[in-house]
């Protein structure tokens, strides 16, 4: 598998990524993760749908549950034709609860834990801690990468407004 350093840091640190570089234009690469109640969801469940895919490393994490609150604040004004999925390592358990500790009802968290089929596929895998970069892809319905953001400091918040844009000229 390939592996890339320093495009990305954790507190400061550069930190290997495993994984293609993927960019605009590329199909993006099927995947499995795992949903709440412990299902796998692959990329063709959301066919014919924007994709939103939000890559964090733990939703119980300050900077990573201030963006998936984002998402789920804005996902109703994206309409039903765009899906929000919020990728982790974290384990399914764990995302259930947080997701009804916090009210988040318009965007699905994953879990990537079991064979980080999704960090591997989108080269967001981060080798040293195995969690996940925080990486923002944006899927049209033909399944072809429209934007891509990757965050270079683990701690930092993502440009929203840059990928809500995004979606929004697919719609």
């Amino acid at each position: 598998m390939m592996e890339r350093m320093g495009e990305v840091t954790f507190q400061g640190k550069p930190v290997t990524l495993i994984g293609p570089a993927l960019k605009v234009g590329d199909k993006a690469p099927d995947f499995t993760v795992i949903d709440n109640n412990l299902q796998p969801l692959k990329l063709t469940d959301f066919k014919g749908k924007v994709l939103v895919l939000v890559a964090v490393p733990s939703l119980d994490t300050s900077v990573c549950d201030i963006e998936a609150r984002r998402f789920n604040a804005e996902a109703p004004k994206l309409g039903d034709g765009v899906v929000v999925l919020v990728v982790s390592m974290d384990l399914p358990f764990a995302q259930k609860r947080w997701c009804g500790a916090n009210g988040i009802e318009r965007v699905i968290t994953a879990s990537d834990h079991r064979e980080a089929s999704f960090g591997s596929a989108y080269g967001v895998l981060v080798k040293e801690l195995r969690l996940l970069a925080r990486a923002i892809f944006v899927i049209d319905r033909k399944g072809v990468i429209r934007y891509f953001q990757l965050v270079k400091e683990a701690g930092q918040e993502p440009d929203y407004q840059s990928a809500l844009d995004a979606v929004r000229s697919l719609k």
